[in-house]
Formats: C-alpha cells, sequence, structure tokens
C-alpha cells in the first residue's frame, strides 16, 4: 500500500504529494484525510493523506512513521473543497487545509493540544450494606452512600483521604473523564414572537426558490430573532447552521441571546478564544455532539456534514475576506458549501455591498426587506455638523452641539457612544520648527503615538520607538500631535466630564483574553457612562440606555484612496447610528465631518441606502468596477526596489500578451512602498471571465515558483484598494 502525503514545506510553492510506502503495521489505520508523520530530508514532518493506491512513478520509498488520527479530520467534502479554493485562489493546497483546522489538528510537528480531563470516583461492586451499617468512619460511608445515590461525583469534592482509604478497601475506584473548556448550557428559554414584517420575511426566505436570499434590514429591524426561528426549524429537521459573523465584539452578545435558546448545541469559533478552547468546540462538531456553530470567518470550515442553512450576518463586512494567503473570502466559500448541500444561504446587512444588492435586484438573489425596527421605535435623529465652521468659533474636536448632547444625557443617566475609527492618541509626531516627522524605520509609513505607553507604533510591521520631547532633529521645539485617535479622544472627554465612567474599545484595549466580552457587560451592565471605539463598535451591538452617538470625524474613511471609499463611510455612519435609540428612549445621532457635501455622509442622515446606492452605482458603471467587473490585484514583492520594478514590469508583459479582453493596470507603487523593509509594487486585473483569468494565473504561478528575487502575493477577488 502507498499514500501520496501533502506536507507543508518551502519548497511547496505549488500543489504537490510525496508518495510514501505503508509498512504493515499501520495498513489498517490508514485513511484518506488522516494526518501521518513523514520522514522529509533530515526531519520528521506531519501532512495529509491524499490518496491511497497501490502503485508509484518513484523507486524506493520510504515508510511512513505514524499515523495520528484515529478518523478523518479532513472529510471528502473538505478535501474537495480545498482543491477548487486553492485554484480559483491560486494558493497552496495545503495552505488551505491549515486554515480549516484549529492548531491542535493542523499538520504541524509539535503542534499539540492538550485533552483536559477531571478525575471522578465510582463505586467497584453493588454490596456496600456490611461496610455502610459497621464502618466507624462517617466520611467514608458518606462517600459510599452519595455514590449509591448519584452513581459518580468528582473525586475533588470529598475528603482526599476518605477517598483513598476507600480505594485502598477496593470500595471505589478513579476514572478520568473529557471535558470541554467552554461551558455553553444554559437556562433554555422559548424563542421571542415575531411580529408581523418578521414573520413575512421567514415566509419570503422559506419559500424562495433561489439558493441565496440578501435580507435587508433596518438596524433594529429584528434580523437576529430571524436567524433564530430559521435555524431553530432546520434544527428540529435534523440538519446543521452555521451562523457568522464579522467582528469578535459581536459574538459575546449574540452567543448569549443564542444559548438561551439553544444550549449546548452550539459550538463556537473566533480568534478570541484559546487553543484549547478551539481544539475542544471542532472536536464536537467532529462528534456530532452540536448542531449549530457560530463564530468568525474560518468557521464556514467546520467539518459538518448535513447542513441546511448558512446565515452571513453583516455581509458587508470585510472582516470575512483573509487579507493574507490563503485569501479566500468566508461568503464565496458560503456559496460553494451551500450548493454542495443543498442549503439556504442567507446575507443579512442593514448596508449591503453594492455588489450584493444589485445581484437582488437582477433577480440572481431574492430580496427580503425589514423597513421598521423591531419594536416600533424610530430611528434616531440624525444631525450634520460642519467642522469648518466649529474651527472658526474655536471647537477642534468636539462641536458646542455634542459636548451640549452629552452632558445632557449623562444628567438623564442614558448612556453614550463616541466613534472614531483610528485609534492610538494621535496620527503622527511632527516638528513645527523644521518639519521632522516620525516614521518606521522599516515601512513608509508615519509612527502613530500612543500615550499610555509613550511611544511611537507603527501599525503594518508593530516596530515601537520611546517618544522624543525634543525634536531630534533640530533640537529646538517640542513635537506637535498632528490628528486624532481613540486614546486622545478618551482623555479629552474624562478632562470634561471628570464624573462621567468612561471606558475604551479598540485593538489596544481588547488584546487580552476575554477583554471584549468584559467591556462590552461592564457598558451592558451601565457600569459605564460613555463608550469609546473604532469600526469594533459600529456594528450589531445592542445597549438599550444608549440615547446619543457621536461620530467624532466621519472623513476617515472617505479619504481613503478606495473605490469603495464612499461605500465604507456609509455603511459605517450607517451601522454605528444604528446603535441609538433601540429601545423607547429616542435617539440622537451627531456626525462631525469637514465634507457635509459628500453624498455618502449627507444620505447618511435620512438612512436612505437605495437612494446611496443610484449615486454609487452609476459611478462603478462609468469606471467599470465591481459589480460590472471583478478585481484581481497583483502584488510584487521585493527587497531590491529596482529589482523589483523590473520583475513587476516582466508580470505586467506577461498578463497583457496573454489576456485580451481584460484590462490590465499597473504595476504602480503600492500606497505604502515599503513595508518590513521590502519594496511593493500593485497590478490591478479588471476582468468578467473568471476561468480564464484563473487559469492565466496559475500559470504565471508555475513560470515564477522558482524565481527567488520577488514574493508573489494574487488576490483573485480583490474588493479593497
Amino acid at each position: 500500500m502507498i499514500v501520496s502525503v501533502l506536507v507543508e514545506v518551502n519548497v511547496n510553492k505549488i500543489n504537490k504529494t510525496f508518495d510514501y510506502n505503508v509498512p504493515d503495521l499501520l495498513k489498517d489505520s490508514i485513511e484518506v484525510g488522516k494526518r501521518v508523520l513523514v520522514p522529509f530530508g533530515k526531519n520528521n514532518i506531519e501532512g495529509f493523506i491524499l490518496e491511497i493506491k497501490n502503485n508509484s512513478e518513484v523507486k524506493n520509498l520510504k515508510n511512513i512513521s505514524e499515523v495520528i488520527d484515529e478518523n478523518p479530520i479532513l472529510n471528502k467534502e473538505l478535501l474537495e473543497l480545498g482543491k477548487r479554493i486553492s485554484n480559483e485562489n491560486v494558493c497552496s493546497l495545503v495552505s488551505i487545509y491549515q486554515a480549516m483546522l484549529p492548531k491542535g489538528m493542523k499538520a504541524k510537528k509539535n503542534n499539540k493540544v492538550s485533552i483536559k480531563t477531571r478525575d471522578y470516583i465510582v463505586l467497584t461492586n453493588n454490596n456496600y450494606d456490611n461496610f455502610i451499617n459497621t464502618s466507624k468512619a462517617k466520611k467514608q460511608v458518606d462517600i459510599i452512600k452519595y455514590l449509591i445515590k448519584n452513581k459518580e461525583g468528582l473525586k475533588k469534592d470529598f475528603s482526599s483521604s476518605a477517598v483513598t482509604s476507600l480505594i485502598e478497601k477496593k470500595l471505589i475506584k478513579v476514572i478520568s473523564k473529557e471535558y470541554y473548556r467552554l461551558n455553553n448550557d444554559s437556562q433554555l428559554s422559548k424563542l421571542n414572537v415575531l411580529n408581523a414584517e418578521q414573520n413575512k420575511a421567514i415566509n419570503s426566505i422559506k419559500n424562495s426558490k433561489k439558493d441565496v436570499v440578501l435580507l435587508r434590514g433596518i438596524t433594529g429591524s429584528g434580523k437576529t430573532e430571524i436567524y433564530m426561528h430559521l435555524i431553530k426549524e432546520c434544527i428540529d429537521n435534523n440538519k446543521e447552521a452555521i451562523l457568522l459573523v464579522p467582528e469578535i465584539s459581536l459574538t459575546s452578545q449574540i452567543i448569549n441571546r443564542f444559548k438561551k435558546y439553544f444550549g449546548s448545541s452550539i459550538a463556537i469559533f473566533h480568534s478570541g478564544l484559546s487553543d484549547g478552547e478551539k481544539y475542544d468546540e471542532y472536536r464536537k462538531i467532529l462528534r456530532k455532539e452540536v448542531k449549530m456553530v457560530i463564530g468568525a470567518r474560518s468557521a464556514i470550515f467546520v467539518p459538518f456534514t448535513n447542513i441546511g442553512l448558512i446565515i452571513i450576518d453583516e455581509e458587508h463586512s470585510t472582516t470575512y475576506k483573509q487579507d493574507h494567503n490563503p485569501r479566500y473570502n468566508a461568503i464565496d466559500v458560503a456559496f460553494i458549501r451551500g450548493k454542495t448541500h443543498n442549503a439556504k444561504v442567507i446575507l443579512g446587512s442593514a448596508t449591503p455591498t453594492i455588489e450584493s444588492y444589485a445581484r437582488a435586484l437582477k433577480g440572481y438573489y431574492e430580496l427580503v426587506n425589514l423597513d421598521k425596527r423591531a419594536n416600533n421605535s424610530s430611528l434616531p435623529l440624525v444631525n450634520i455638523i460642519d467642522m469648518k465652521e466649529e474651527i472658526k468659533k474655536g471647537n477642534r474636536i468636539f462641536s458646542k452641539e455634542l459636548l451640549l448632547n452629552i452632558e445632557d444625557r449623562l444628567n438623564k443617566k442614558e448612556q453614550i457612544i463616541l466613534f472614531l475609527n483610528k485609534r492610538g492618541y494621535s496620527s503622527y509626531l511632527s516638528c513645527p520648527n523644521c518639519g521632522y516627522v516620525m516614521k518606521c524605520k522599516n515601512c513608509d509609513i508615519t509612527l502613530t503615538y500612543h500615550k499610555s505607553s509613550n511611544m511611537n507604533r507603527c501599525h503594518y510591521c508593530g516596530y515601537a520607538q520611546n517618544n522624543y520631547e525634543i525634536c531630534p532633529n533640530c533640537k529646538k521645539s517640542k513635537l506637535k500631535n498632528n490628528g486624532l485617535g481613540t486614546e486622545r479622544i478618551e482623555e479629552e472627554i474624562k478632562e470634561l466630564f471628570k464624573d462621567a465612567r468612561v471606558i475604551r474599545m479598540d485593538t489596544d484595549t481588547t488584546s487580552r483574553k476575554g477583554m471584549h466580552e468584559k467591556l462590552i457587560n461592564m457598558f451592558s451592565n451601565h457600569e459605564a457612562d460613555i463608550l469609546i471605539g473604532t469600526q469594533m463598535i459600529s456594528k450589531g451591538l445592542d445597549f438599550p440606555l444608549v440615547t446619543l452617538v457621536g461620530v467624532i470625524n466621519a472623513d476617515t474613511t472617505i479619504n481613503i484612496p478606495d473605490f469603495r471609499s464612499n461605500e465604507r463611510t456609509f455603511q459605517l455612519l450607517n451601522q454605528v447610528s444604528g446603535r441609538a435609540g433601540r429601545s423607547n428612549l429616542k435617539g440622537k445621532v451627531i456626525i462631525q465631518t469637514y465634507n457635509p457635501d459628500n453624498y455618502s455622509i449627507r444620505l447618511s442622515k435620512t438612512n436612505s441606502y437605495i437612494k446611496f446606492y443610484e449615486e454609487e452605482i452609476k459611478i462603478r458603471k462609468k469606471l467599470f468596477y465591481p459589480p460590472y467587473s471583478f478585481l484581481c490585484q497583483i502584488k510584487i514583492v521585493g527587497k531590491d526596489y529596482n529589482i523589483t520594478s523590473k520583475e513587476s514590469n516582466k508580470v505586467a508583459n506577461y498578463l497583457r500578451n496573454n489576456l485580451d479582453k481584460e484590462i490590465v493596470l499597473g504595476p504602480s507603487i503600492s500606497n505604502i512602498t515599503r513595508i518590513y523593509n521590502k519594496y511593493n509594487f500593485e497590478i490591478l486585473i479588471k476582468y468578467r471571465d473568471k476561468n480564464k483569468i484563473i487559469k492565466v494565473l496559475n500559470e504565471l504561478n508555475i513560470l515564477n515558483q522558482n524565481n527567488k528575487l520577488i514574493k508573489f502575493e494574487i488576490d483573485t477577488n480583490y474588493i479593497s484598494m
């Protein structure tokens, strides 16, 4: 017996397997999808069995050393799915399989995760009457009586000396049982009764003959309740459901809501879990102990075998697209798995992507609308403040209206959210005398100042530098803060409202395990009056006492050189505005901007998604951007600027010679030319025929697999410039 094994090694830039002989002792345990330990060069490494055969073209095959798994960890569907994603994303097959699995199951040596166990005591036979009647050891007798009644008990709950004595008398024994690190048990409740609009939406979804449904519901319209009812029906029909959410910050609130109704039948996957917790949750699925998964992007790969429903909440979020290899999009994977299992895929959002809404209008997706808030509360009043006018009055950070409204809400014991999509204290430090700017030594980017640590940090490579009081260049002037970050907003608010309880939620404050949930629970329990945060607080969170949302600077996304910048701005403003007035209390939103006439900001005032779509789609058509084309980005990375530039031109010429109807733009220098001391050039392709471009890109990848001068980064479904 011979097996073809896929391993992860530096030379494996293309999809290549290596043949190994199977010793007689291991033949009975060989199955496709299992991991094996194999000799490779001077080392033993792990790999996946992809094929079992009788012959090989290679002579003098080495033997596999060990079969690692009792059962396959990659089933037939996932193996085939990996091959398709690898081809369509022009990436190595092994990188896809590794992305599908939690740490303890990846094919990497010394990657083991321990199983947690607890010791229990049980009786060894049924004849205990004599011991109970004659023994004077009360603690031992109590243990025996407890075990007669309860069958088993946790060893640590009893007197260790009494347990030891009973073991020596051979009256009890100790057994070890595995336990899961996450406990999803909860006291179960009934699902809430839906309103007429929600029931109509559910009927439209269930009766639709289309594979994909776009559920466009305004913020607070009760999309989550609809998800719950659909998932319950799915599970009642003995099928499995996957619910994807875009942010870790969303999972705690959503998980707590779902636990009330589904209890321990849920598995959870997101990056905030430990390796051990992910390992346990994955094995729950393999053992068919759960019917539902809630998680972020990678949860789309869970090894369910009878999927009936896949829901992608906040489908417009860019976090569903992985920005490093393998660059898969979880939504695309959901479509593939949905077709494989004949499962319905639901895309939910208050502000769908332009592409999704266009496909719904064209009839490719079923379009279902929710136009009212579930509890009949009104959408918040939105005021747009022109900060150009405020600066003339001396108000540089907060407008007078925002400050007055914050004070009013604090007096009423209501809560406030302040949103700024920029972390740190200031964007950068510069010298007003000589113009010196603090920059990263590894990247062509300014360092962001973090006052809490008095450090200047690069948010690309992680380089950090101590702060200078005086300009290191001219030695004459103090460095000046430029731009705003959430840390600065927190400081200013605490100074202005000394009695207010303030918490900040951004990447800096949530880096430790469990901090997302802790901060959200604090705000939910009204242990804080003001929540200051970045994008992670803009979606899905539900705080009944929040009646004021302040957007400190609505222009942070408009100024990004990206064809989606207006779309992202409208989505962010709409989502963060939706956090206000979600109960019976009236909500208000104050948006501060230097561009009040920009249509993405102007239309966010009236929550006019359809009008925004009509404006945006005209620009997309004129410039041949999605949904009128697909985009592919090829990034060429190298250590030497001139060599990288030259190689980039070779790549562009190859593409122009092998593509005819496609538009090839570039090469051009990336927005940030140098990252990690490597130079970055980009080529952008606008295309419509996916199969053709995939063929050319795979050929290009093979041609350059031994090119040591540059590294390729290919993104075949590029969504952000």
